[in-house]
């Protein structure tokens, strides 16, 4: 035999049995659907970060991909100087870790 959830409403106070909505206001009182909807909207935020982040891409990246070919050199070779000093910075920690380690 199955059993039955009271469940009672957080807005009106109504008790409601086996059910996802208020049976007298109509708001949404299951914590399932409600986990369900709160995933699906995280889901979709982080969609639309991705596809924001593809779409405006940052200064170097547009300047490496610009039809003009003074810009798109520019954009290398700041992206170059960008890729040295991000090795010598990681290079530079992971040496200074190794001091501290003994």
């Amino acid at each position: 035999m199955a059993t039955k959830k009271f469940i009672k409403c957080a807005y009106c106070g109504t008790f409601n049995i086996d059910t996802e909505y208020c049976k007298n206001c109509n708001n949404l009182i299951s914590d399932e659907k409600k986990r369900a909807l709160k995933l699906e909207k995280i889901k979709q935020e982080e969609i639309n970060k991705v596809l924001y982040k593809k779409a405006n891409p940052n200064f170097v990246n547009r300047l490496r991909k610009h039809p003009f070919l003074v810009y798109r050199i520019i954009g290398i070779i700041l992206h170059s100087a960008f890729m040295v000093a991000s090795i010598i910075g990681a290079g530079l920690a992971w040496f200074i870790a190794m001091i501290a380690a003994g």
